[in-house]
Parts: structure tokens; C-alpha cells; sequence
């Protein structure tokens, strides 16, 4: 096995939390305009969800939102 250790962050058993998993207000580029990405999912939550798509929203607010209308809209709960 190339990488069998528990050490690496990708690892779900791993005892630090991955990237997805860190609070968006610890993030050091939180402040940074959102990716192509979270405004294309945003957008598409927005919409489901009938509400107003925020295209001014930072890496970190949009994180956020994002996470509040996947509650809303019942998306990205796991089964």
C-alpha cells in the first residue's frame, strides 16, 4: 500500500481535519472572493431553495450559505 498510515489529512480517520472540515472563519483565504465552483452550486441552491443568489459573498460567507441551503433544500445530507 502507497500510503497506509492514519497521518494523512485526506484520511477521514485522521486526527486533523481536512480542508472541508475546518471552520470557514479559520480559513486564510476566507476573504478571498468565492471560487467558480461554490457560485455555481450557490447559484443552484439559491434557486431550489427560492431564494436570492448573493454573487458579492466571500470564500468563507459562501461556505456558509452554501451549508445553510443544503439544510434548507434537504442536499448534501448523507444517507
Amino acid at each position: 500500500m502507497a500510503n497506509a498510515t492514519n497521518d494523512s489529512p485526506k484520511s477521514p480517520d485522521a486526527g486533523t481535519p481536512s480542508n472541508t472540515e475546518k471552520d470557514p472563519a479559520d480559513w486564510t483565504t476566507g476573504d478571498e472572493p468565492m471560487t467558480g465552483a461554490q457560485a455555481s452550486y450557490l447559484k443552484t441552491l439559491s434557486e431550489e431553495a427560492h431564494e436570492e443568489f448573493d454573487s458579492s459573498l466571500n470564500k468563507a460567507d459562501a461556505s456558509r450559505r452554501i451549508d445553510e441551503l443544503q439544510n434548507k433544500t434537504g442536499r448534501g445530507k448523507q444517507t
